[in-house]
This record gives C-alpha cells, structure tokens and sequence, in this order.
C-alpha cells in the first residue's frame, strides 16, 4: 500500500471515530417529550342558550404550544351518535380560543367558534346525506352537547352545554287538518312577552312539517310562530299539486287573529318550492303579508309534475291555476328577502334571487337577496347544526347534490339567520 493510499484510510478513521464519538453524545443531550397537560378548564359564555345562538368556547390551563384535541357530541332523535373534532395547539398562554383559532385538523377547516357543532358526523352512515336532528321542540325543551379536551391519550377537561329548543314560557300546540282545517306546530311567546311580529313558515318539495324548530326560535324572541304543512301529511294532497293558496291565507290569518298581534306586520318564509308560495302570498295578499322570506329561491312557478299529469299547477288561486314565467313583486307591501347560494344545484336559485332584488315593491323600493358564493341549496333554517349535501330522490331513486359545501351553507346560515331575524322584527 502507497503513503497515499494509507493517509487516505487513516483520514476515514478518523471520521468514523468522530461519527461514533458524536452520535451517543447527541443521543444522551435530547431532551424528552413533556408531559402532557393533565388538567384543563373548559369556558364558555352561555352554557344554556338557544340552538340558533353562536357560543364563544375557550380552553385554558394548558401548556404553551401543546396540542390537544377539542372533541364535540351529541344524540339525535333516533340515538345516533353524532361528533366532529378539531386539534388545537394552545397560545402563549396557555389558551385555545375556537373562534380565534384555525383546527390544525379536525371536521373543519378555518376559525370557527361553532365548527364543532355544524360539522359533526354521525357514527353510522355518510355526512354528506345525513342530518343532524335533535327531537322535537313539541316535545322535548333541550339537547345536550357534550364538549371533551384530550392531551395525548387522556381526557383532561370535559363539560356539557344545552342547546334549548324553545325558551322557557313559550307554548306550544299541534293544529289537524280534521280540527283546525290547517296541519301545523303553533308556538307562543311566553305571556309577559312584547308582541314581535306573526311568522308563517313552511318547507318546499320535500313535504311534511320540517320547520318546528325555526318556529320555536322565532317564538323565543316574542314571534307567534306557525310551522305550516302544506302536502305530504293528514288531511293534506300527499303530492305537490293544486295546492290553493287560500290555505296559506287561511293560516296567515289564524296568526293574525291571536290576540295581542299586530295584525299589519305578519311574515312568510318559504324554502326552495315553498319560496314561490311566500312570494305569491304577498304579492297576492298585502292586507295580510307585509314581509317574505324566500331562501333558495324560484321566480317562477312550475307544473306540478311532467308527464300525465302535466295539467296539473303546483299552486291554485282562487280555483285556477297559477302559472307564472315570473312571480310579480309589484303588489308586495313590505320587502321580499331572498337568500341563495350561487353554487345551488339542485336550480338557479342565485339568479332567482338577484331577479327578486332588482325589482321593487308597492312603494317603489327594492327588494334584497343576501347571496354566498360558495353555498349551495342547503341555506334553509337556523344555524349551528349538521347538515348533508346530498338529498334522496325516491321517484328516481338516486342522490341529488344540492351543490356547495357543509362548511360553506353553515356560514350562509350564520350569516343569513340573524338577517332574517332583523327584516322580520324590525
């Protein structure tokens, strides 16, 4: 071996031996992984509020820069279990803020003091066609969600929160077809309670009564409040054809003969189908509709099916049918309010809802449309709670896509509520 060949070997020795000679020395200086934080406190600023009320949830008593994870829970009507999560890494202070922070990740994706309620998941089945339903508020005055913080693999803090379905005092009562002529869910503000203005509301094409809980909600704030059935229960067409608009009126005038109401300040809402009949209503009958809401609205009315019974409207007026390439807002007393989601698929409610705005009404003033960009048909209703994108279609047996996102219809919903709430009772 060369004098060469022999300080080259010599020089990776020497390399190695320094390798060897660092690497435990590495080792025995890192150090350990702290502890996790092995108590929390949970502090929220209304424990029991209404289910359409926003919360501001705080975790405290952390180490600074530890991650945890936030946890949500719930039981629906059925007792399915429902949850949503997001992971967290506390403040300089020891503090997870959720509606300051961003999850780093979870069931929702941005700062959001109630993501941990719309984005929940049932523990069966798929959340783009599942939603959250607590029981109903003829029955039942609360749910509980059950707020956890884990630290590793431990919970250290948990607390539970009431959502009420109802305030305290506010009655209620079921009207029949076969006693009342009308089918719905009648809700009263509390007796000591100012006198808001009477809120007639009903769903669209999916039949039914589903609209109890906003009903409720409007009631908590001095709204007598009706939730209407209109097809697809007793007494009622099971289909949504030669549907009179004189039942309406005849369930509009029941709120305004409740006493203590003022009888001038009555409004509708209606959601998808159901928002041509809130237009029609005051456009057709301003002595007793001042307002209308039309969330994921139409302009126009259809037929009611295709096919055989193509001679049939969707909507009768004074025993005629009403077919309109476009609903007239001229009449209209008071504002109609429409709100959409460009992304809609299920039709072209944000064109719909800019047509409502560009028109004006009895006093030549505009009518409004609250638009999200990323929303889809799923605006309808009170916030805050779980919601798919998807609908079963049992006459064509297949999914629907009502277009947009969860998270994107439960901020329109946080935005638009409070809205409604305003034009309503203003």
């Amino acid at each position: 071996m060369g004098a060469g060949a022999k300080r080259k070997n010599r020089a990776f020795a020497a390399v190695g031996v320094a390798l060897l000679t660092l690497l435990p020395t590495a080792a025995c200086t890192s150090e350990a992984e702290p502890e996790p934080s092995a108590h929390a406190r949970i502090e929220v600023d209304r424990p029991s509020a209404l289910a359409d009320e926003p919360l501001r949830i705080r975790v405290g008593g952390l180490r600074p820069g530890e991650e945890v994870t936030v946890a949500s829970s719930a039981v629906d009507r059925d007792g399915l279990s429902w949850s949503a999560q997001g992971r967290f890494t506390a403040d300089g202070e020891g503090d997870v803020d959720l509606t300051r922070d961003k999850p780093n990740s979870g069931t929702y994706d941005r700062a959001d003091g109630m993501g941990l309620f719309w984005s929940m998941r049932p523990r069966r089945g798929e959340a783009d066609e599942s939603w959250f339903a607590p029981r109903s508020p003829l029955c039942a005055a609360s749910y509980d969600v059950r707020i956890a913080v884990r630290a590793g693999q431990r919970e250290i803090a948990h607390r539970t929160l009431t959502r009420r379905l109802r305030a305290e005092g506010v009655r209620h009562r079921t009207l029949t077809v076969a006693d009342d002529g009308l089918d719905g869910a009648l809700f009263l503000p509390r007796d000591a309670a100012p006198r808001a203005a009477p809120v007639l509301v009903f769903g669209g094409s999916e039949g039914g009564r589903g609209l109890d809980l906003e009903a409720a909600m409007l009631a908590s704030r001095g709204h007598p409040a009706l939730s209407l059935c209109y097809f697809g229960c007793e007494g009622r067409p099971s289909q949504l054809r030669d549907i009179e608009l004189e039942y309406f009126a005849r369930a509009a005038r029941l709120l305004t003969d409740l006493p203590g109401v003022a009888p001038d300040r009555l409004a509708v809402m209606g959601g998808s189908r159901g928002s041509e009949a809130a237009q029609l209503l005051a456009q057709y009958h301003p002595d007793l509709v001042r307002d209308a809401v039309a969330v994921a609205p139409g302009t126009r009315t259809y037929w009611a099916k295709a096919g055989s019974d193509a001679e049939k409207a969707s909507w009768t007026r004074d025993g005629r049918p009403v077919l309109l390439d476009e609903i007239p807002l001229d009449h209209v007393r008071g504002t109609v309010l429409a709100v959409a989601g460009r992304k809609d698929r299920l039709w072209l409610a944000g064109p719909a809802a800019e047509s409502i705005a560009r028109r004006t009404n009895a006093a030549g003033v505009r009518h409004r449309a609250l638009m999200y960009d990323e929303a889809g048909h799923g605006v309808m209703g009170a916030p805050y709670r779980a919601a798919g994108k998807y609908i079963y279609d049992p006459s064509a047996k297949r999914w629907t896509d009502l277009g947009g996102t969860q998270a994107a219809d439960a901020r329109a919903k946080a935005d638009s509520w409070p809205r409604i709430l305003e034009l309503i009772g203003r």
